[in-house]
């Protein structure tokens, strides 16, 4: 029997049951009967010959075709996002969106400063989005975001072919309160008796800290530990303890002399990512950030 045009809303529907692993959620949402739903799903199904879904209690797993058919629908509906972003810039518009995700840990500084090429362009407007890095690559997957900027780089695998570039390196330093008499600080000796505000044990930052701590026998007095690089800021101004950040999270307090950059610790260092994905189409602006030269 020859194979007849494929039925996208019904694709559609097992797109959506298959991501909320849920019949009577995605019923709900649709404000569709859950039979009817679940007739639809079938009738997919019918057509191309196989169960898509295995059904446990109230819950629904996909079979391994239900993947294969689940890889195509994030494709496709990829791809329809993505042409409704060119058809909607193309109306008779100079205007570009660039769709910026950053994850929730990341310097407000150096978004910013990566931004600043494009801050400002009547011509672009910039939407920012922040979460986790995960939340951000499930959107950034289909196109509803147009780029990821991270302090964690990923790997490309074989559901998705994330393109990773490193786009700065920056060295790591600790800052407090200006000294009294501009003295030197002495690495690490001047460490002891100083309140330290470190951030998380999720950040590489810390993970290249403790490991220098280890190697050198540096003992030290943790004061507070912070994974958000805006909350270590305020910390770092406020509190009177010594903070481990790259010099950009605390740029402007250095530059009116609010905090001072006491040294710049050995072997540790913060690096920043800007993470896309396989587009037919790339905003313009997009390459020109990306081949900026950054600190």
């Amino acid at each position: 029997m020859p194979f007849t045009l494929l039925n996208y809303r019904h694709l559609y529907y097992f797109w959506m049951v298959a991501k909320e692993g849920h019949l009577t959620r995605v019923a709900e949402q649709m404000h569709l009967s859950q039979s009817a739903l679940s007739m639809q799903i079938r009738q997919l199904e019918e057509q191309l010959g196989y169960a898509l879904f295995l059904r446990e209690g109230r819950s629904l797993k996909l079979t391994e075709l239900g993947h294969v058919v689940l890889d195509y629908a994030d494709n496709i509906f990829a791809m329809g996002n993505e042409l409704i972003e060119v058809v909607a810039a193309g109306r008779g518009q100079r205007s570009q969106r660039l769709r910026v995700g950053a994850v929730a840990t990341l310097s407000r500084n150096f978004q910013e400063n990566f931004l600043r090429p494009v801050m400002g362009m009547e011509e672009v407007k910039l939407v920012l989005e922040s979460g986790t890095l995960d939340e951000l690559l499930g959107r950034l997957a289909v196109h509803k975001l147009d780029i990821v900027l991270s302090n964690r780089p990923v790997s490309a695998d074989e559901e998705q072919a994330w393109r990773c570039r490193r786009i700065a390196r920056q060295p790591v330093c600790l800052v407090g309160k200006p000294l009294a008499g501009n003295k030197p600080f002495r690495f690490p000796a001047d460490l002891k008796g100083m309140k330290l505000l470190l951030p998380g044990h999720s950040s590489d930052i810390r993970t290249e800290f403790n490991m220098l701590c280890e190697a050198r026998g540096i003992a030290v007095d943790i004061f507070a530990e912070v994974d958000d690089m805006a909350m270590l800021r305020l910390l770092a101004r406020d509190s009177g303890g010594v903070a481990l950040v790259p010099a950009v999270v605390v740029q402007d307090e250095l530059k009116i002399g609010l905090l001072q950059q006491y040294c710049v610790v050995p072997e540790v260092f913060e690096n920043f990512y800007a993470i896309t994905t396989e587009r037919q189409f790339q905003p313009k602006v997009l390459e020109a950030l990306l081949t900026q030269s950054l600190p």
